[in-house]
Order: structure tokens, then sequence, then C-alpha cells
């Protein structure tokens, strides 16, 4: 009986913690003009390169990313993929306690990022592609 309890409590304090059932990665979607150069920056990620539209798997963190695509004829897009507090924070601090908050801080995985981000550019008038 005892062993089962030291079970239970265990499985219980896992799943408030978001390091453990959502991790510290999330992929993102960048949609922009195909074949835009898009650059992400955040404290979090440090600064990251894609070719548009794409998606990108980004380390969790509490800064926002900041969004800037290019193309030829094109005038730039900028654009930002918010970051929030993950529900998961709630479990940690009902059932896991300051000890799966800490962790899940430290990882990141108390945060979450918006799923996409669409950044508009539009065509520049006159421009020999």
């Amino acid at each position: 009986m005892y062993r089962f309890a030291c079970v239970a409590i265990a499985l219980a304090a896992c799943m408030g913690c978001a390091t453990v059932t959502r991790g510290t990665l999330q992929s993102v979607s960048v949609k922009a003009p195909q074949g835009a150069i898009c650059t992400l920056t955040s404290a979090s990620i440090g600064s990251r390169t894609i070719t548009a539209p794409n998606t990108v798997t980004l380390e969790k963190g509490s800064d926002n990313v900041a969004v800037h695509c290019k193309k030829r004829c094109y005038q730039d897009g900028v654009g930002v993929i918010n970051s929030s507090v993950e529900e998961m924070t709630a479990g940690n601090i009902l059932i896991g306690g300051v000890i799966g908050l800490g962790i899940d801080a430290a990882s990141g995985a108390i945060n979450k990022y918006d799923n996409e981000v669409t950044i508009t550019m539009q065509p520049l008038r006159n421009c020999s592609r």
C-alpha cells in the first residue's frame, strides 16, 4: 500500500510538470511570401535565419521572438512570436510545488509561443524580379 501511494504521488507530481509533459522546445510556423529570408531574434533563441514559409523548432523562453523578413522586390515585413505562460504552471503550483515550478522556469518549459506568425510583405512597384 505504501509503495502504491509513493508511485501515485510521484506520477501526480510529474503530471504537473511542464518540463516533462510539454518539453522545452516548440515548433512555430512562419508564414511569409515564398523565398523570403526571415531572421528570428530573442534572448532565449539568439538569432536564427530561415527561408519562408517554414516551420522552425525554438527553445522556449519568456522573451517574445522578433521576426524580420526580406525578399527582393518586396517591402520588408516584421512581426512578433509572442511568448506566454504555459497552462501547466497551475499544475505545478497545485501538485509539483516550488520545485516543479523552479524546474519549469529554469528550463523555459513554463513558457509557450504562438503556434504561427504571418508576416505581410507588400510587392514594390516597378521592381524587376
